[in-house]
């Protein structure tokens, strides 16, 4: 199954957001390289929250290009075969954290915003780290830093936390 296969299937089966959720299935729909950063009229992209539930705490990025503290995540590769799997590679990369566990195998949210290279169709899911993981910058980051919970609000912007507060439903 292509990677394209994958995202029609999981958007199918995704329940909430339903407007939004078409949005992405006619997007597909209309551009066979929907997937793909290329495609200019938009693409589908993957991110994690990365969440620590027992600290009560998320890691957050700020992105080197959009000067924005937001979650893991970003373009998928030719070489992801599902949108959880490019998710779970990109908080790998960002966060250096190795042994990161998906919350559930299916999304948390649907967010859809415009980037400089185009609208990002993102797929979002939450990712738990373990216990006493350290984490390091990549180099598509200029900072990494945990927040608490009721801290977000306050360096993040709304989809960012709409993001955390579907996520701490699910916990």
């Amino acid at each position: 199954m292509s990677l394209y296969d994958d995202a029609v299937l999981v958007l199918k089966g995704y329940e909430d957001q339903s407007e939004l959720r078409q949005t992405y299935l006619d997007h597909l729909a209309a551009h066979p390289d929907g997937m793909w950063k290329a495609c200019a009229d938009g693409h589908i992209t993957a991110s994690a929250l990365v969440i620590d539930p027992e600290g009560g705490r998320v890691l957050l990025t700020l992105h080197r290009k959009l000067r924005m503290w937001l979650q893991m995540g970003g373009h998928c590769e030719r070489t992801d075969t599902t949108l959880a799997g490019a998710a779970m590679r990109e908080a790998a990369e960002e966060s250096g954290i190795p042994s990161l566990q998906l919350l559930r195998s299916t999304p948390v949210r649907l967010d859809r915003h415009r980037t400089p290279c185009a609208w990002h169709l993102d797929v979002q899911y939450a990712a738990v780290a373990p216990g006493g993981a350290v984490e390091a910058i990549s180099d598509e980051s200029l900072d990494l830093r945990w927040f608490a919970y009721d801290e977000v609000g306050d360096v993040a912007d709304e989809s960012v936390v709409r993001l955390l507060d579907a996520t701490r439903a699910l916990l």
